[in-house]
C-alpha cells in the first residue's frame, strides 16, 4: 500500500460494519436459543386449581402439566416461578421467566407489552350469584349492582364495555385476589356479584355447590400463554407444541385429567357430600388414614370410594347383599379375612385390601388409568374389565386406558356384545358412573385440604 494512503478510513469503515454486525445479531431472537443451551425453561404462573398447586408434595394444575409437556417437547426441564397475579407480565418482561401459563387472555392493555400465543382453551365470561339470589336472571338485573373482580383481568375489560354501552354498574377492583376466593365469598354471601372464566366458574360449583351461574356476559374468550415482545421463535415453538399436542393426544388427556365432566352438576349430591364430609366422615377418619397409609393410597381417595359406597353409614345393605361401609360381598369379605363386614373398622381394612388386591393385577396399565380401571374393576369385578379390555382391543381401542373402556363398558349390557365375552352380561354403564363420582368426590377433598394449605398438603 502507498505510504501516502491513510488507513484510517479502512478502520473506520470496517468498525462501522463491525458495530452494524453486532447490532444486528443482538436484535435477534435467541430466546429458544438460551432455552435449549441452559437446558430449563422457566413457566411463570400463580398459585390455583386451574394453574399450579402441590398435593401430596406434587405438583399439579392443568396449565402446569401443559407447560411440564412443553419442555418435554423442547428437550429441557421445568422450573416454575409461582406469583402474584399482577407480578406475573412484570416478571415476564424483566427476563425472570421465558413464558406466562395461567389462563390469559388478552387484553388492549397488554397487547402493548406481551404476546399471547395461540389459544389453548376457551370460555365465556360467567355471571356468579348466589343459588338463593333470584333477582338477577340477565343483563338489565346488573344495573346498580357492585360487580366484585380482580383488578387487569379480561373480566374487566368486558364489564368497562359495558359501562360504554349505558349499564349501571360498580366495579370494584380487587388487587391480587383469587378469583376463586371472590367465588367463596358470593357463596358465603359476603358480596352478591362477580365474574369468572367459566372453566373455574364451572370447577367452583364442586367446592362452593351454593353458587349459581344465571348467564354469560359476552362472546367466547380464549385463552394462551405469554411471551415478551419480539420472541418470536419461543412463540412459534409453543404454537407448534400446542399444535402437536392437540393431534398426538395429549391436550385431551391432560384436559380430562382436571376437566372431567365439569358441565355435570347434580346440586344436591354434591351439598349433601359437603355437609356429610363435614357430619359423618370425622368419626372414620383416623382409620380411613391409617388403612390407606398402609396399602399405600391417598386417604383421601380411599374416603370417596367408602363415600359412594355408603355414604358413611356402617351398616349400609344394597339389594344385591354386599354390606358396610366399603359394601364388601361376603366372599370378598371371608377372603380378606374379615369376621364382620358392619364393623367399620374391618371394612375400611378389608376394602383397601382387596382394592389393593386389584390394584396388584394391573401392573402392565401406567398411570392414573390404573387406578380408574381398579375403581371400575372393585365396583362390577375384574371379570368384566377384563372382558371389557378384550372388547376394546378387537375394536382398536387401548385396553390399557380409561377412556376406552369407557366406550366399550357400556356395550356389555347388549347381547350382541356379552354373548361373546367371557363373563357375560354387565350392566357397563354402573362402572363408568361409579368412577366418574369417585373421582368427582376426590377431587373435592383434594381442593379442601389445597385451600387449607395454601402452599400444599
Amino acid at each position: 500500500m502507498p505510504r501516502n494512503v491513510s488507513i484510517k478510513p479502512f478502520l473506520l469503515y470496517f468498525s462501522v460494519v463491525a458495530l452494524l454486525i453486532i447490532l444486528a445479531y443482538r436484535g435477534i431472537d435467541h430466546s429458544l436459543d438460551k432455552i435449549e443451551k441452559r437446558g430449563y425453561v422457566t413457566l411463570i404462573t400463580t398459585n390455583g386449581p386451574t394453574t399450579y398447586y402441590l398435593y401430596r408434595e406434587e405438583e399439579m394444575g392443568f396449565e402446569y402439566d401443559l407447560a411440564r409437556a412443553f419442555a418435554d417437547y423442547l428437550g429441557v426441564e421445568l422450573k416454575v416461578l409461582v406469583a402474584e397475579w399482577d407480578e406475573m407480565i412484570l416478571l415476564l418482561r424483566k427476563g425472570k421467566g421465558d413464558f406466562v401459563g395461567a389462563g390469559l387472555t388478552t387484553t388492549d392493555e397488554s397487547k402493548r407489552i406481551i404476546e399471547l400465543s395461540e389459544p389453548h382453551f376457551t370460555v365465556y365470561h360467567n355471571i356468579i350469584i348466589h343459588k338463593n339470589d333470584r333477582e338477577i336472571t340477565d343483563l338489565k338485573d346488573l344495573d346498580g349492582e357492585v360487580i366484585h373482580i380482580r383488578r387487569r383481568s379480561s373480566c374487566e375489560e368486558s364489564l368497562k364495555e359495558l359501562v360504554e354501552q349505558g349499564y349501571d354498574l360498580e366495579i370494584k377492583l380487587h388487587d391480587n385476589v383469587p378469583t376463586e376466593e371472590l367465588i367463596s365469598l358470593i357463596a358465603s354471601r359476603k358480596i352478591r356479584v362477580t365474574v369468572a372464566d367459566s372453566n373455574i366458574a364451572l370447577l367452583s360449583r364442586r367446592y362452593h355447590p351454593d353458587i349459581r351461574i344465571p348467564f354469560t356476559l359476552d362472546k367466547k374468550k380464549y385463552l394462551g400463554w405469554a411471551v415478551r415482545k419480539g420472541n418470536k421463535k419461543l412463540l412459534s415453538a409453543i404454537n407448534r407444541f400446542l399444535d402437536e399436542i392437540e393431534e398426538n393426544g395429549i391436550y385431551a388427556k391432560i384436559y380430562e385429567k382436571y376437566y372431567s365432566d365439569i358441565e355435570i352438576f347434580d346440586y344436591v349430591d354434591i351439598k349433601k357430600f359437603h355437609r356429610r364430609i363435614q357430619t359423618r366422615l370425622p368419626r372414620f377418619q383416623a382409620i380411613i388414614e391409617k388403612a390407606a397409609e398402609k396399602y399405600d393410597f391417598d386417604w383421601r381417595l380411599i374416603a370417596a370410594i367408602a363415600y359412594q359406597e355408603s355414604h358413611f353409614r356402617p351398616r349400609a345393605r344394597s339389594n344385591t347383599g354386599v354390606r358396610g361401609l366399603m359394601q364388601l360381598t361376603l366372599r370378598t369379605a371371608r377372603d380378606m379375612g374379615i369376621k364382620n363386614r358392619l364393623d367399620p373398622k374391618q371394612s375400611i381394612y378389608g376394602g383397601v385390601r382387596y382394592l389393593k388386591h386389584i390394584y396388584s393385577r394391573y401392573d402392565d396399565i401406567e398411570g392414573w388409568d390404573r387406578m380408574l380401571i381398579t375403581l371400575a374393576s372393585y365396583n362390577v369385578g375384574p371379570g368384566h374389565i377384563s372382558d371389557a379390555r378384550q372388547l376394546a382391543r378387537e375394536k382398536g381401542l387401548d385396553p390399557n386406558k380409561w377412556s376406552s373402556l369407557t366406550e366399550v363398558l357400556p356395550l356389555l349390557s347388549y347381547k350382541k356384545y356379552y354373548k361373546q365375552t367371557r363373563h357375560g352380561y354387565c350392566r357397563g354403564s354402573e362402572p363408568v358412573e361409579y368412577v366418574r363420582r369417585i373421582v368427582l368426590y376426590y377431587d373435592i377433598l383434594k381442593m379442601l385440604a389445597v385451600k387449607e394449605a395454601p402452599h400444599g398438603v
